[in-house]
């Protein structure tokens, strides 16, 4: 809770009357800040956070008409209450300084007990505004993120985490000053299995630490009953605060409270702990439009993954009819896929182009739709005119997939998933490097399945040979048709390969025989 002092800017240019304030204000519990004339208090009041000045109108030089008028001419200050004390009490002089923008008038010789109420009544109403503009502002930037996201929108690129993490970081207190903020936020979401994960966000050093802690509340202490949703705030001196469910828990997670703004539905909760100051309804306002936010990315969220899911079941429709007239069902383009998803993660690739590869994999031998049935499914050594035709499947595979940028990666590996390293691959026999990375991956990943598996014209190999083959070489398949690095990943995570395959092998035959 914030423990600051008001700070009152006292403008004299008497130092009697300065010590005379200073001795009113100081034991009851206010910090004075003294300026001997007005310059001095404009330099002041820039410099220091204050919360109301008492200012002198007879002053030489810049008299306190001239003071209370720039002050209240500043976009940033002007709220600051301004209080003349003047020994003049005449009609005039009190319209010129509510001309300038003072809120109140103190005549000499004052009362001190008048002094003192005015000052509270003040101070009082500068926080009621301070608290209203501070929640303006807070809303105001909330909404200009709110449409900074919608503009900048990218479902391929959408991360709903990370949205949320930028929205607590829009509120969170990130500098003890900012007594308007929170200091630490709580966060719960129920998922579609009715389970609910809780997390906390504290403010270190500007930067937001988020973690998973695993309060134990239920329904009835942490989220609404109904469909309706609940807004309230708690300060410590609310007598059922301390007597709650939810802080006993939070204090269990040693979480400290001092004061709550929640916001609660049947799925989500967000708490707001600590702010600088006891907080009102304007917090709660505030809270609303966060959640509102975070609300509409969950929806987003739940709308991206379920366009995943409509992509990710259209990829693989389109592979397995290119498939239709192969020997093998669509389990080889799931195989591959985990195995292209294995050789990136091993080689270091970041998790977004993982999971592409995963997805995008299943299509690499697309363009086989083109390719007549006959040749597929020939057994005998095919002629040179057939084997021209069937090395034309990748040139067909990437005009099918075309230049959309979401299918880039599906159209790299159609095209270049037979090139080899040395250059001995086609269909333009490529070498190196001049082969896309994901091409490379998918070369190794597509040898190892055709040789685990019987075709019309082999038998299939067990593990340990369809290794010796990839790694060594027999002739017809040989190291140097490989990138190393994505050899030498293979080496390493050989034994995951046979997982999958078993694994994908015997999920198959459970299907197929239940």
């Amino acid at each position: 809770m914030n423990s600051l002092k008001p700070k009152i800017l006292c403008v004299d240019d008497e130092p009697l009357n300065l010590q005379l304030l200073d001795a009113i204000l100081t034991p009851r519990g206010f910090e004075v800040i003294k300026a001997v004339d007005g310059h001095a208090a404009l330099e002041r009041i820039k410099s220091e956070q204050v919360d109301i000045v008492l200012l002198d109108v007879m002053m030489p030089g810049m008299d306190g008409f001239e003071v209370c008028r720039r002050i209240k001419s500043d976009v940033d200050r002007g709220n600051i209450p301004v209080v003349l004390i003047t020994a003049l009490a005449d009609r005039e002089n009190r319209i010129r300084g509510i001309e300038a923008g003072a809120e109140d008038f103190i005549t000499k010789p004052f009362d001190i007990a008048e002094v003192l109420a005015r000052i509270k009544m003040l101070l009082h109403v500068k926080m009621l505004n301070d608290r209203l503009n501070a929640a303006y502002h807070n809303i105001a930037r909330l909404s200009a993120f709110g449409e900074h996201i919608i503009t900048n929108f990218d479902p391929v690129n959408f991360d709903f985490m990370e949205k949320i993490d930028s929205i607590v970081q829009q509120i969170i207190r990130n500098r003890l000053d900012l007594i308007d903020s929170p200091q630490i936020v709580v966060i719960g979401m129920v998922d579609q299995a009715g389970s609910c994960q809780w997390l906390r966000y504290d403010s270190i050093d500007t930067e937001i630490d988020r973690s998973v802690i695993g309060l134990n509340l239920d329904q009835k202490h942490a989220f609404s009953a109904s469909m309706t949703p609940i807004v309230v705030f708690y300060n410590e001196s609310d007598a059922d605060l301390a007597a709650s469910a939810l802080v006993e828990e939070l204090k269990k997670n040693r979480i400290p409270v001092s004061n709550i703004v929640r916001y609660s539905n049947d799925k989500f909760c967000f708490l707001a702990l600590n702010y600088g100051r006891e907080v009102t309804i304007h917090d709660a306002t505030v809270l609303n439009s966060v959640v509102m936010q975070s609300l509409f990315l969950r929806s987003l969220a739940l709308q991206v993954r379920d366009t995943e899911s409509a992509f990710e079941y259209t990829v693989f429709a389109l592979a397995r009819a290119s498939e239709a007239n192969d020997e093998d069902t669509g389990d080889h383009i799931l195989r591959v896929g985990n195995y292209c998803a294995l050789l990136a993660s091993q080689l270091g690739m970041p998790e977004k182009f993982v999971q592409a590869i995963r997805i995008q994999a299943a299509l690499h031998d697309v363009g086989k739709i083109h390719v007549p049935a006959a040749i597929l499914k020939k057994q005998e050594k095919l002629t040179c005119d057939e084997w021209r035709e069937m090395k034309m499947h990748t040139v067909h595979g990437s005009k099918i997939i075309g230049g959309h940028q979401r299918m880039g990666m599906a159209d790299r590996i159609a095209l270049s998933h037979h090139e080899c390293f040395d250059g001995g691959g086609y269909p333009y026999g490529l070498s190196g490097e001049q082969i896309p990375i994901e091409g490379r991956i998918m070369n190794l990943a597509d040898q190892y399945d055709a040789l685990r598996n019987a075709r019309c014209y082999k038998t299939a190999f067990d593990h340990q040979t369809a290794c010796r083959i990839l790694l060594e070489g027999d002739g017809r398949t040989i190291p140097q048709h490989f990138d190393p690095a994505v050899l030498y990943a293979f080496r390493v995570c050989q034994s995951q390969f046979a997982d999958i395959y078993d694994t994908l092998m015997q999920q198959n035959a459970f299907l197929e025989g239940s």
